[in-house]
């Protein structure tokens, strides 16, 4: 790879930046400041009015933060198994009453606290096997579809034929070699030069392109990175990029509640001693770095309409790259991408990584299982409306979670997932989060896909990942090769190829 790999070319518009999680910054540095307080069972009347200082010239408001501190008091001593004392609250009190009898060593509220956590604990322990086993054997799925106002929406579709029917065809199986020789014959007779060679890049792909159709594909092939003239819209990731499964109104509410999972996620890593800390010498500045791969994540958050997060490298990663929690969330990049992987393959690694930075996908790198996002999405819907139905054994899960969640959440954000609820409800009351899960991942990959532009990139990766699922993980980028979104995507950006 020479220098000018991962550089845009002179007519590239950048558009607008969005997209990516927004977090509450100053809220985070005062979880940051209160978690080192707590640390050791004891919060002092100095360390009360360090953090009152704090709070004070970062102008949080302190009801919200005293909420936020008993979220994070509560979950610390359920895990440690110890009583946070406020000596703080105890001088308080000794100043205003003087002369009354001496406050009693253990304070009543922490003593009813514990009881509750040892209650909530004997009650989640008693289900935990029944539930392990029940969610074992079904998808994660939330249904509220018998809520009043719930709504079922019919989908009908109308008969293809031609190019359309071809089309139809391959989307079932797009490894349908006779369907794939007649789709592009179809469109070398219609004159859609891109469309034919999308078709040709399959078939080449499978190893199974006729000397026309390969010549079509290298005769188009890019020998560089695309050079688009535009970066991806936020309506063509909604509308064009995003999986088709990927239910957006899902990722919305996972979007509001990201910044509070965050919050949480930082303090039970730096409880747990598993914080994990950068080292400030490895931190790269894309604008001036010679390392390719650190430049190719510089210029695929441009292309997709994003900012790039902090960017590290640590030869001693053994992966290819990782979210790293933290204010902001930083990237780090590891030796199987720093070294042997061509320009294409760093264009995938970095568009699917990039994507999982978006809002709405962020909470998927926060917690990867669709069985801890479900217990999210149901906390989420919990605070759109206390009065939610819900089992006494789905209750106890929750509750505490959405405890914790709602004292992070601005007021815009508690609107929001009100109406979220609503219209969770109006529009059938049911997801499939274990669905939604998978499509945030083809979501991602398509977007790796659509900067690589190179099936056999992509495919090199999954290789090195999960051998054992090449062929599943490959299925979907061909069907979105084929399809009318890619097409759509690549008129956008500029990079649709145009017959003479």
């Amino acid at each position: 790879m020479n220098d000018a790999t991962f550089e845009h070319s002179q007519r590239f518009e950048v558009g607008e930046v969005a997209g990516n999680v927004r977090l509450g910054k100053l809220e985070a540095m005062y979880e940051e400041l209160y978690a080192e307080v707590i640390e050791d069972g004891i919060i002092t009347q100095d360390e009360r009015m360090q953090l009152d200082k704090m709070a004070d010239n970062l102008g949080l408001d302190k009801a919200r933060l005293r909420r936020l501190e008993k979220a994070l008091q509560a979950a610390y001593e359920a895990h440690a198994e110890v009583a946070i004392t406020d000596l703080s609250a105890s001088a308080e009190a000794s100043s205003s009453n003087v002369g009354a009898e001496a406050q009693p060593a253990v304070d009543p509220r922490t003593l009813a606290l514990e009881r509750r956590i040892k209650g909530l604990e004997a009650r989640v322990a008693a289900l935990l096997s029944e539930l392990e086993e029940a969610r074992s054997h079904v998808s994660v799925e939330v249904d509220f579809s018998d809520h009043a106002g719930a709504k079922a929406t019919v989908a009908s579709s109308a008969p293809q034929e031609d190019a359309a029917e071809l089309a139809r065809r391959l989307r079932h199986d797009p490894r349908d070699a006779p369907s794939l020789h007649a789709l592009f014959d179809a469109y070398k007779k219609a004159g859609e030069l891109d469309r034919q060679w999308c078709v040709a890049h399959v078939l080449s792909h499978l190893a199974l392109a006729t000397a026309e159709e390969e010549q079509v594909y290298q005769t188009y092939k890019e020998a560089a990175l695309i050079r688009p003239r535009a970066s991806v819209t936020q309506d063509a990731w909604q509308r064009v990029l995003s999986h088709p499964e990927e239910e957006p109104l899902v990722g919305e509410i996972f979007s509001v509640v990201v910044s509070a999972v965050l919050v949480g996620r930082l303090s039970a890593l730096r409880r747990d001693k598993q914080l994990l800390k950068l080292d400030p010498a490895r931190k790269q500045d894309p604008e001036k770095t010679t390392i390719q791969a650190v430049r190719c994540f510089h210029w695929a958050a441009s292309i997709l309409g994003m900012a790039s997060p902090p960017l590290y490298v640590d030869p001693d990663y053994g992966a290819f790259v990782e979210m790293v929690p933290g204010v902001p969330p930083a990237s780090r990049i590891g030796a199987k991408a720093l070294v042997g992987r061509s320009a294409a393959e760093l264009a995938f690694l970095a568009g699917r990584h990039l994507a999982c930075y978006r809002e709405t996908h962020f909470v998927k790198l926060l917690v990867p299982s669709a069985r801890g996002l479900e217990d999210i999405f149901l906390a989420a819907l919990l605070i759109g409306n206390p009065r939610l139905p819900m089992s006494a054994q789905v209750k106890a899960i929750v509750v505490p979670i959405a405890e914790a969640i709602e004292p992070v959440l601005e007021s815009q954000g508690l609107d929001r997932l009100r109406a979220a609820f609503l219209r969770f409800v109006d529009e059938g009351g049911r997801t499939n989060l274990q669905r939604w899960t998978s499509a945030v991942a083809q979501t991602c990959a398509r977007a790796g896909h659509l900067l690589a532009n190179d099936l056999g990139a992509a495919s090199a990766i999954y290789a090195l990942e999960d051998p054992a699922h090449l062929a599943s993980n490959m299925d979907d980028l061909l069907r979105f090769t084929l399809s009318d979104r890619y097409t759509t995507l690549r008129d956008q950006i500029g990079i649709r190829l145009q017959q003479a």
